[in-house]
């Protein structure tokens, strides 16, 4: 095998990333997780200016943390790393999806959206992209494409559903699943998005699935008040938890951390997030992350 249609195959690995996929091959064995807090001083002041330019949709946090970590991926590139069939792939593009609530109802369903992200892309871009996508999701009885296939599998008789199913996942493992089937799936993308906080809850975990090729799952708690630490003071100021859960087999810990605190800086200055994703940082901004 070789390169696949959304990744290109690794071929110059050290021998630590060679071997580890067959020492555990399974995506959900090989989880970390990391949780930050956000300081939302600067980024509140921020979304205030920004919030003018488009009444109808507003700027938000959530746009803010979407266009930070696909900001991040681009930068840090290790991060688009996924591992399959024992192989390790570089995606093609940077990508992220997330589901969206149609109706805040117990019985309201769940579509997908996917956002393919560009190099030259900036906030506005993703605002705009979220916006175009949510007009349509949000639509009486839309239903995205990975959805409508599996209802389709659903009406079926079980009898052969489910070696239908499984003929999709033995193909999907193998990289030979048609690229119809997964164009809309969310394990398919970058990084999994999960925003917890916009239905009340706190900070958490999503596991990372062997299904699919993502490497990372970011977590959005809800806002409040939350201890800063500063000058040996505790100080309370408007933040947010975030928490991740990574394939520690795409990167050391140290890699990690600094491409943690490269988004932590995103948010923590977020005029930065006005510039283009492929942007390198400064030698001053670097100087901040290290």
């Amino acid at each position: 095998m070789g390169d696949r249609f959304d990744g290109k195959l690794i071929k110059d690995l050290d021998a630590m990333h060679f071997i580890m996929p067959y020492m555990y091959p399974d995506r959900c064995d090989n989880q970390a997780f990391f949780t930050f807090k956000i300081d939302l001083t600067n980024l509140n002041a921020y979304l205030e200016k920004k919030q003018a330019m488009d009444p109808e949709y507003r700027y938000n946090l959530f746009q803010c943390i979407v266009t930070a970590v696909l900001k991040t991926i681009t930068l840090r590139r290790k991060l688009s790393m996924f591992i399959h069939n024992r192989r390790v792939y570089m995606r093609n593009e940077v990508s992220t999806a997330f589901t969206v609530k149609q109706v805040f109802e117990d019985d309201g369903g769940e579509v997908l959206a996917f956002l393919h992200a560009k190099p030259e892309w900036t906030i506005d871009d993703v605002h705009d992209e979220i916006k175009r996508q949510l007009k349509k999701l949000k639509t009486k009885g839309y239903t995205d494409e990975s959805s409508s296939v599996m209802d389709r599998f659903n009406q079926l008789p079980r009898w052969i559903s489910r070696p239908v199913v499984g003929l999709i996942c033995g193909l999907e493992k193998k990289g030979m699943i048609p690229k119809a089937l997964i164009e809309t799936d969310p394990y398919h993308s970058s990084a999994v998005i999960a925003n917890l906080g916009s239905i009340g809850l706190p900070n958490g975990y999503h596991h990372l699935t062997n299904w699919g090729t993502t490497s990372l799952f970011v977590v959005i708690g809800r806002t409040g008040r939350l201890p800063f630490f500063e000058n040996e003071q505790v100080i309370f100021r408007d933040g947010v938890e975030l928490g991740f859960t990574v394939d520690e087999r795409i990167a050391d810990g140290f890699y990690f951390s600094k491409s943690m605190k490269m988004l932590q800086l995103f948010l923590q200055e977020p005029e930065l997030l006005d510039r283009p994703m492929n942007e390198k940082l400064s030698d001053e901004l670097w100087q901040k992350i290290q």
